[in-house]
């Protein structure tokens, strides 16, 4: 059995974000598979633009990664107590995309913040915000990786043994999951 694709989305652009690095360290933690990093780069979602130029190739990109996709992690910062714009309008440009590409695919989140609660409040609207398209998210153990900035070393792994340990049990929970269909 060839290794599953696993797909990561940051909520964020930054190339060094703190929510980049904890997918990566949650690839690590899933043990051998193919990870790629979605590019949420795209256009604000424009339904004028959408009815004259249709979905954005960059959109459909994101859309057949998540279709093509054994599991996907997400990870979220939080922006005045919810998800980023970019995750959302990302979100709501796939939902415009044919086919349900997050239909019944196994999902887990997280999310990193500078604040104490560690993107806590964004974890629980993003979850919200997935509804709709009826992925497995995964209920939990939940990582809220408080005070990011401070919780890597200069090779992007965790400090926290803590953190870690939680991390892991949710990659061999989404693991398991994957087992399931």
């Amino acid at each position: 059995m060839s290794d599953p694709v696993l797909l990561g989305i940051s909520g964020s652009l930054r190339k060094e974000a703190t929510n980049r690095k904890l997918l990566r360290e949650a690839a690590r933690l899933f043990g051998p598979s193919n990870y790629v990093e979605a590019d949420l780069n795209v256009p604000l979602y424009d339904g004028d633009m959408e009815q004259t130029h249709g979905v954005p190739t960059e959109v459909q990109i994101l859309a057949e990664q998540i279709a093509g996709a054994d599991a996907v992690i997400i990870s979220t910062p939080e922006y005045n107590k919810g998800p980023s714009g970019v995750l959302k309008n990302a979100l709501d440009w796939v939902s415009r995309t044919e086919g349900s590409p997050w239909m019944d695919k196994p999902v887990a989140v997280m999310s990193a913040a500078a604040g104490r609660a560690g993107g806590e409040r964004a974890q629980a609207v993003l979850r919200g915000f997935m509804v709709p398209f009826q992925p497995r998210i995964l209920q939990g153990p939940e990582v809220h990786l408080a005070g990011s900035g401070s919780q890597f070393d200069d090779n992007g792994r965790l400090v926290s043994e803590q953190y870690e340990k939680t991390l892991g049990a949710l990659m061999q929970k989404l693991r398991t999951e994957l087992q399931r269909r």
